[in-house]
């Protein structure tokens, strides 16, 4: 929903012309974020679409709630906010409204408030009044081996007497990244054959990944949920689509459930929600939007699916997570689980950008979801291959208010994927949660990647699941498929079946997962011991003897989830 904002002061329409203010420098980086490259300026009639964060009034108010609500060990355990509590701890003061929409009005500039909360605007401007307005120097920059081509500055300013109000203004400094495609191995099977071989095997002793795999896996029970107000919800981006309407698609869709869950009924599917210019096309499906959509209802049983399509109108990540947050955060019933399969290499963020996407983040574990991000495909490099010296933080892996979900591989036992991005942020603090987990490990660890990491930063992945040789039905046929995109919509099954149970007890959904997981759920995992993941010309992690950055605690055993949540 939009709220138009009015506009407090009269100046500017009296006098003509802004008023003078004294310019401060709010955001910059030193230099273009590696693989970027600067084209020239940006045209001075191009339209900016910006968006401006006024300061949350109470942010330290609603990280301690988060806490409070979220601990085991708390009183308060399991009583989330309803939408108008978290509200009040995102919304600005009067005061800051007051300043920023004189500030606008002087210059002639209409400001659309895009949540409920008050503390995000969207405004419009060309390119020459951003330059006068924020001191900067907006330009074109491509990626590369991309055309895709972003408009960015490296610093601006706000007035000065905006500080403490105005937090940060985007897409300024934050340069994001193409997302790379998901690999689609070359090892395939058509519609014909693969599901008779894979009937000649029992689960997993094959080699490949199914629900059935999965089930045997990890105790997945196959039972229906039966609470329907517990749904499930995966974020699609990048013109990203799954195949279930038009009649070809929805064979195809049934070719998977019919061939893997023969126990649920045809008519099973998902509902689609877009935002942003999204455009349901199933007849064009993303191997993305398929992999998780298979694996969540076939997986999740009988659990109800939402696909969130988000559209070309968010320009970049940081538009399409926010966009999403803010949709969920103005929803009097938000899911219980949101699984997203899409992250960045945090230093393409400025900390501004990441703290406001983290601050959401938390405000969406105070209402009772939980919110997991498969941590990166590129092991400690992110998206930089071996171009990098440093180890690579993920975003939004880093952000503590999130559960970050590794890869694994192989079945007796389990051992981490080489790809399974971890590490530590060199942006959020180790919380406390996990500090003695931590410790272990970096006491395990010695000397080894000195230098290269930063070890009093927050750690990830917390868990992990199954991440390669997954079949998936795609473009009429059978197809392999790997990542921690494979994980994040295995772990998010779990935990919306340990919800439907909790629900159904007459008790509140999990959450904000992590201060469960470092604590009475320790139990519930399988430790993986075993495997590394390299980039930056080294060897990475290691797995090992409890938590790791590889494969985090472990992998999921849904009967101890059950035990360990008291049912």
């Amino acid at each position: 929903m939009l709220y138009r904002l009015v506009l407090l002061s009269l100046a500017a329409f009296v006098l003509g012309k802004p008023v003078e203010r004294s310019l401060e420098v709010h955001e910059s980086r030193a230099t273009v974020p590696p693989g970027f490259t600067l084209i020239g300026p940006a045209p001075a009639q191009t339209v900016l679409n910006l968006r401006l964060a006024l300061t949350s009034s109470d942010t330290d108010g609603l990280i301690k709630t988060l806490y409070d609500v979220s601990t085991p060990s708390s009183a308060n355990y399991g009583q989330h906010l309803s939408k108008e509590e978290t509200e009040q701890f995102l919304a600005p003061t009067q005061e800051s409204l007051m300043a920023v929409n004189e500030w606008l009005a002087e210059n002639d500039i209409n400001a659309t408030t895009i949540n409920s909360a008050g503390n995000w605007l969207a405004i419009s401007v060309p390119v020459s009044q951003a330059n006068d307005m924020f001191d900067a120097d907006f330009s074109i920059f491509t990626y590369s081996g991309s055309k895709q081509q972003s408009i960015r500055t490296l610093s601006y300013s706000i007035p000065s007497n905006l500080k403490g109000h105005l937090d940060l203004v985007h897409p300024t400094v934050t340069f994001t990244t193409p997302v790379p495609k998901l690999p689609v191995q070359t090892k395939k099977y058509n519609m014909t054959i693969g599901p008779s071989i894979l009937a000649e095997s029992s689960a997993c002793e094959n080699g490949y990944v199914d629900p059935a795999c999965l089930q045997a896996l990890y105790g997945i029970p196959t039972t229906p949920a039966t609470e329907s107000s517990n749904y499930l919800v995966v974020t699609g981006y990048n013109d990203q689509y799954p195949s279930s309407s038009d009649l070809e698609a929805r064979n195809l869709f049934l070719l998977f459930l019919e061939n893997w869950r023969t126990d649920i009924s045809s008519s099973t599917t998902y509902t689609v929600v877009e935002l942003d210019g999204g455009e349901y096309d199933p007849s064009d499906p993303g191997d993305e939007a398929n992999l998780d959509t298979q694996y969540t209802v076939g997986l999740a049983t009988n659990v109800p699916v939402t696909f969130f399509s988000v559209g070309e109108d968010a320009t970049d990540d940081v538009f399409g997570w926010l966009d999403t947050a803010n949709y969920f955060l103005d929803e009097t019933n938000p899911p219980s689980v949101i699984t997203t399969s899409y992250n960045a290499d945090e230093d393409v963020l400025s900390v501004s950008v990441a703290n406001n996407l983290c601050n959401a983040y938390a405000a969406l574990g105070a209402r009772g979801v939980s919110v997991l991000f498969s941590s990166g495909d590129g092991g400690v490099s992110g998206i930089r291959a071996a171009s990098c010296t440093d180890f690579v933080p993920t975003f939004p892996s880093g952000c503590p208010y999130l559960t970050s979900v590794g890869a694994t591989q192989d079945f007796s036992p389990e051992t981490a994927a080489s790809f399974s991005s971890g590490g530590f942020s060199n942006y959020f603090s180790q919380p406390s949660f996990q500090s003695s987990a931590v410790e272990t490990y970096l006491e395990y660890l010695g000397n080894t990647n000195a230098g290269l990491y930063n070890a009093s930063g927050r750690a990830y992945p917390d868990v992990s699941a199954q991440g390669v040789n997954f079949i998936v039905a795609y473009q009429g046929k059978l197809v392999t498929m790997y990542g921690t995109s494979c994980s994040s919509p295995t772990f998010a099954s779990i935990i919306s079946l340990v919800n439907d149970r909790l629900v159904a007890a007459g008790q509140s959904t999990l959450g904000w997962l992590n201060p469960f997981l470092y604590s009475t759920g320790l139990s519930a995992f399988t430790d993986i011991t075993s495997g590394d993941n390299p980039g930056c010309n080294t060897n990475g992690f290691s797995a090992t003897t409890g938590w790791d950055p590889v494969t985090g605690l472990g992998t999921p055993i849904f009967a101890n989830l059950l035990t360990a949540v008291g049912l």
